[in-house]
């Protein structure tokens, strides 16, 4: 069945197509099915080298401190990060990011070189937090549930004020900043005021805080009713008076994709990946992030209904349904396209060769249907700015 098209839709505009990067062990499944995947440097330039070539604008660089999910080994985001914009020309990257881990204004200066250093591509996540060992582990306090969000708005709100002002002051529960002027500060890109600030959460208050200061939403994986549900919190929270972000929010969303040549194959993929499932890994992240949903008080926090078939990709990234066919998958994302997603951001069993095989067969199929779909609307499709992020780059050694 088909999505009506919502008020929020964008149909003019490309959609923008991003990937995890695989920085910790044991790949985007909680999974023993193999994984031809590897969270090295060496993998991940020549990944980051691949997706830019194809058409990827943004890569995610995951923040993980110890042990969870079966990830035994995590290289820090925001290093690995820097890394790999280095290694390519036109990718955006950004780093996943804890408030009560970073203080905004040493992440802030932080940035600001890495944005210089690459030309303008640096952008940030700002994750509230679900793993509590994690802060409690380094003796840092672990705030409950809503107040996490106050702390990540005052985060949110330094960073910007800091990126775009001299002398800038602020003043609240969490941060106290008196006349901070950072020089360099990011570099001037057109169309775009500071680096990108992505949040995401699937709670009332995460919504509330995404529609006052985020310039991204990320959600989880969602089917299309539920994820619908979140982009209204978010906008009405966009339009409510308080917003201090300059255009109103974008919004993303997390998708595993599983294509094969017959939509058979791909059930049975997943199939395997689930009688696969590491359990005691998946058990022990079900506990830790189940929590986060339950300490809300409308139990809307992410993953509070999330299964355990779900929990296998550790962000819900089969609830999306990206899996089938090439034409299948397509046709899926451009119903979330509908729905007012402007960015998708995938993941996969084996990240090289199937990130080239969705920037190979898949993109060009979406780009087919966005066109239709926007000379069905009566808009005109911007072509072009999607042939732009596909053009060849320069070979880097």
């Amino acid at each position: 069945m088909s999505t009506p098209v919502s008020p929020l839709a964008d149909l003019a505009t490309p959609l923008k197509f991003a990937y995890w990067v695989p920085n910790v062990s044991g790949g985007l499944v909680i999974s023993t099915v193999e994984q031809r995947t590897d969270w090295g440097i060496d993998y991940n330039r020549t990944l980051a080298r691949t997706a830019e070539s194809l058409g990827f604008e943004y890569a995610l660089t995951q923040t993980r401190y110890q042990a969870s999910y079966g990830a035994s080994q995590q290289h820090e985001a925001t290093s690995f990060s820097l890394a790999l914009l280095l290694a390519t020309e036109r990718l955006k990257v950004i780093s996943a990011v804890h408030p009560g881990m970073w203080h905004p204004g040493v992440l802030a200066k932080f940035i600001n070189t890495a944005d210089q250093l690459s030309g303008g591509r640096a952008a940030v996540n700002i994750v509230s937090g679900w793993l509590k060992d994690e802060f409690t582990g380094f003796g840092l306090p672990w705030l409950e549930h809503d107040e996490r969000y106050v702390r990540t708005e005052e985060f949110i709100r330094a960073l910007r004020g800091l990126w775009t002002e001299a002398d800038y002051a602020q003043f609240g529960r969490h941060y106290a900043i008196e006349g901070v002027t950072l020089r360099p500060g990011p570099v001037d890109v057109q169309e775009r005021a500071h680096p990108d600030i992505f949040f995401g959460g699937n709670s009332t208050a995460a919504q509330a805080t995404a529609g006052r200061v985020a310039d991204w939403y990320f959600s989880n994986g969602r089917s299309l009713e539920d994820y619908a549900d979140n982009v209204a919190g978010v906008a009405a929270a966009a339009v409510s008076g308080d917003r201090s972000a300059p255009r109103p929010p974008r919004f993303g969303i997390n998708g595993f994709v599983i294509a094969r040549d017959t939509a058979a194959e791909a059930r049975d993929q997943l199939r395997e990946i689930v009688e696969n499932a590491h359990r005691p890994a998946v058990e022990g992240f079900r506990s830790s992030v189940q929590q986060a949903g339950a300490a809300t008080g409308d139990r809307k926090g992410m993953w509070a209904d999330s299964s355990f078939e779900d929990l296998v990709q550790y962000n819900d990234g089969f609830k999306t349904g990206l899996i089938g066919t090439d034409d299948e998958i397509a046709h899926r994302i451009i119903e979330f396209k509908k729905q007012g997603v402007n960015l998708l951001l995938t993941a996969y069993l084996h990240f090289q060769e199937e990130l080239t095989h969705f920037g190979e067969e898949i993109i060009p199929r979406v780009r087919a249907l966005e066109a239709e779909l926007a000379q069905e609307n009566g808009v005109e499709f911007r072509s072009h700015e999607a042939a732009e992020t596909a053009a060849p780059v320069t070979a880097r050694g």
